[in-house]
């Protein structure tokens, strides 16, 4: 995935016979690397940007054990906090170059004529497989199959793992059986990933990482909301009123954000959680001291 985007960086900085400095000239005259936005009215007002990507990152990769494992297998404390560190460097500059990326696509459609598509997303592919040539359309093809098949494959085995266990009293059945069951459960779930992403495709009318962001807004606000309620407190729960709460949250959370013309943007994902907690604390109690 790296290798496709620092290539398709390099063949459009010679396509538009630019270097890699001019290039950087050229993407801040134009006013696509602007990064902060301070209009309170705005749906990208920066404080709230930030605030909604700091979340983001708590939810879907420091409380996915998928994305935790690499961590949770380093042997000591210290080696684990290195390879957050070392981690989050490498994201940084990986986002550097794929905004520069980005820059780059709509300058060479601007010099050259090309509409840019309503889902922006697809302005990469337009130009990669049309206009740049058979390697930069081969490597585009190569670098999207990296990138999803990582995903698809860490996402297939979790749930086909988490099912089998909690669903199907994985662990009382005999090796034979678990084979047979897991293979079926794998393909079940294949088919059911696939059928989603053409609902998806179909229904979808951003751009998918726009798409993706709102949706985690509301799928993972629970999570957050349950996971700042065990860390804050130590009241009990009455375990049979969670799944009101962790549905009826975000719910309001999207009514709300409706009722504001979707100024909440992003930043659902802190009320989605707010208001889990704010539920989990209505169905809970103290606990009985000894």
């Amino acid at each position: 995935m790296l290798f496709a985007i620092i290539a398709t960086l390099l063949i459009l900085t010679r396509q538009l016979d630019w270097s890699i400095s001019q290039a950087i000239v050229h993407i801040k005259e134009s006013g696509l690397s602007r990064a902060f936005c301070f209009e309170w009215s705005n749906t990208r007002f920066f404080p709230k940007q930030l605030g909604s990507g700091a979340l983001i990152a708590i939810v879907m990769t420091g409380l996915d054990q998928d994305m935790m494992q690499k961590n949770l297998t380093c042997k000591t404390l210290k080696e684990a906090q290195k390879n957050v560190c070392g981690f989050s460097i490498i994201l940084v500059i990986t986002n550097i170059l794929i905004l520069g990326l980005g820059a780059l696509l709509y300058l060479y459609a601007e010099k050259n004529g090309i509409t840019p598509p309503e889902r922006t997303d697809r302005l990469y592919p337009l130009i990669a497989l049309n206009h740049l040539g058979t390697f930069a359309g081969m490597i585009f093809l190569l670098g999207i199959i990296a990138a999803a098949y990582s995903s698809a494959d860490s996402a297939l085995t979790a749930l086909t793992t988490t099912f089998c266990v909690d669903f199907l009293n994985f662990s009382r059945k005999g090796e034979t059986e678990r084979k047979k069951l897991r293979l079926k459960v794998h393909i079940g779930f294949s088919v059911l990933l696939f059928v989603g992403i053409l609902v998806f495709s179909a229904i979808n009318n951003e751009s998918v990482i726009n798409a993706i962001f709102r949706a985690a807004g509301y799928t993972y606000g629970p999570i957050l909301g349950l996971f700042t309620f065990g860390i804050v407190n130590t009241r009990k729960i009455r375990d049979k009123y969670v799944p009101f709460v962790c549905i009826s949250a975000p719910i309001l959370s999207y009514f709300i954000d409706q009722s504001t013309g979707g100024w909440f943007g992003f930043f659902v994902l802190a009320l989605n959680g707010l208001l889990t907690f704010l539920g989990l604390l209505l169905i809970s109690k103290r606990k009985e001291h000894l």
